[in-house]
């Protein structure tokens, strides 16, 4: 990347059409309805052989006091003072308006270099709009349309002599890296690379899901020290899934703020579900999922969906109780919650359970220590020898059934992935073993391998009569026939 560019404008001019127009993706949400974005997203801009960090803003609003807007407002006001550029787009169909004049003077104090575009200019009906946007004195207007696509080699000629006055180096964010196979001899000896551990090059990807208002977005703003995400006492302000490259306590992650995800019954607005969508891709991009409880009404049954399907995902799940700077009788709540945890949440057994309070930044020491360590255990490999040593134990004190009066033999294991980890048992009748069964398995290589919390995936293939120690077995079986059978040949007295 060799510069910043930042898009800013009113409200409801085409900045989020342009910014995906830029990044070849549908990244930022995109409706008729003024005021979609609220957050800064960035993403990795492409045009011609330019590449660059695009960022779209909130549409500037004139407002400057504590509300929803004039919030939108500064944290728009922010990357216009962090950008290398900021391309104002402008309305070409609805021509100059005061506001667009009054933020035209606002650029032009507060930005390093600004580019003014006049988009929804295809056809006639822009004409005027475009012409009134030279009285905005900063500069020839572009005439683009980020809807069709027009305009655009005009952009590149505006960028490129400026991306060689510019230096900014910011690599493009990195997708997690899940299901990973592994070698034979990485099975073997249980083993391999530790490629896994967060750096500045592979930082670890981490997502941030809950209800409405749980205090996502001011948890992340503690994490990396700044208000770089909107935040305010009204429910669901975030709509896009934002995403911020930092280091938690020195660990190099690239955090996900997601909004917030209530009951499908009660999402009717188009905009909201496409916000919960693009939530729920944040947690399949991520490689540890906190899952963030309101303290005062935890787990209910939206929060038992979300940590579900977390686990579904196979991602590694920590769940974060905040807002306990607010609870007075804290032992009997941690008790409280810890035994709802036990029960509501089976599948996430001995996942990692920390009180946080994001408005005071209190508990971060412990949620950043269970972040790491249900990373560690989610990339965990356990050798072949030690799984059939285990698997020999756990058969011989809770033996399979034995269906229509057919022992099932559980003859061989071994772990195949990691990211989450996940393990092949070979056994005859696999069809007839029941879900029980599993299940005594699964707990048992949790609490045996240290395993708590993160999914584990055991799969069973039907071996039928065949032996992995088939071979091994014939040769010993002829070399002692081949004994034997010299033993007869050799003569009397001899």
């Amino acid at each position: 990347m060799s510069f910043t560019l930042a898009i800013v404008g009113r409200p409801n001019v085409g900045k989020s059409t342009l910014f995906n127009r830029l990044v070849g993706k549908k990244l930022a949400l995109v409706d008729d309805q003024p005021g979609v974005t609220r957050d800064l997203r960035e993403g990795a801009g492409r045009l011609g052989d330019l590449r660059f960090v695009v960022i779209d803003s909130a549409g500037l609003e004139m407002a400057e006091d504590d509300s929803l807007q004039g919030r939108m407002r500064r944290l728009t006001e922010r990357a216009v003072d962090e950008a290398d550029i900021c391309l104002f787009v402008v309305d070409a169909r609805a021509g100059v308006t005061a506001a667009d004049e009054y933020f035209a003077e606002i650029l032009r104090r507060r930005a390093r270099h600004v580019i003014v575009a006049a988009n929804k200019a295809e056809g006639r009906a822009g004409e005027a709009g475009a012409m009134e946007a030279y009285g905005l004195g900063l500069g020839e207007p572009l005439r683009i349309s980020a809807e069709h696509g027009e305009g655009m080699d005009d952009l590149y000629r505006v960028l490129a002599p400026l991306a060689d006055r510019v230096e900014a180096d910011r690599p493009a964010p990195v997708a997690a890296e899940t299901d990973v196979e592994l070698s034979e001899a990485d099975a073997e000896s249980g083993e391999g690379e530790e490629d896994w551990r967060p750096s500045a090059a592979r930082p670890l990807q981490l997502a941030v899901i809950g209800r409405p208002n749980a205090g996502k977005s001011t948890l992340i703003n503690k994490i990396i020290g700044e208000d770089r995400l909107l935040t305010g006492p009204e429910a669901g302000i975030t709509r896009d899934s934002i995403s911020v490259t930092t280091e938690f306590m020195g660990t190099p992650m690239r955090i996900f703020d997601t909004a917030g995800m209530r009951k499908r019954a009660k999402v009717t607005d188009k905009v909201e579900k496409l916000s919960v969508a693009d939530g729920l891709r944040a947690v399949r991009f991520a490689e540890v999922v906190v899952v963030l409880l309101d303290v005062a009404i935890p787990f209910e049954q939206q929060d038992l969906r979300i940590a579900d399907f977390a686990e579904t995902e196979g991602r590694a799940v920590v769940v974060a109780a905040n807002k306990w700077d607010l609870e007075e009788d804290k032992p009997q709540k941690l008790n409280d919650l810890r035994a709802s945890f036990e029960k509501l949440l089976p599948q996430l057994k001995g996942a990692p359970l920390v009180t946080v309070s994001a408005q005071t930044g209190k508990g971060l020491d412990r949620l950043h220590a269970a972040i790491l360590k249900a990373h560690e255990v989610w990339n965990r490999r356990v050798s072949t020898a030690r799984l059939n040593r285990w698997l020999a134990a756990m058969t011989e004190s809770h033996p399979p059934p034995a269906p229509g009066g057919r022992r099932i033999r559980l003859r061989y294991m071994t772990q195949v992935k990691t990211r989450p980890p996940a393990f092949i048992v070979k056994a005859t009748h696999t069809d007839k073993l029941p879900d029980s069964y599993q299940r005594y398995l699964v707990n048992g290589l949790r609490t045996d391998f240290d395993m708590p919390g993160t999914p584990i995936r055991l799969f069973f293939r039907d071996q039928g009569g065949d032996n992995p120690f088939k071979a091994k077995a014939t040769k010993i079986t002829q070399s002692g026939a081949l004994s034997k059978h010299k033993t007869r040949q050799r003569p009397k007295g001899s």
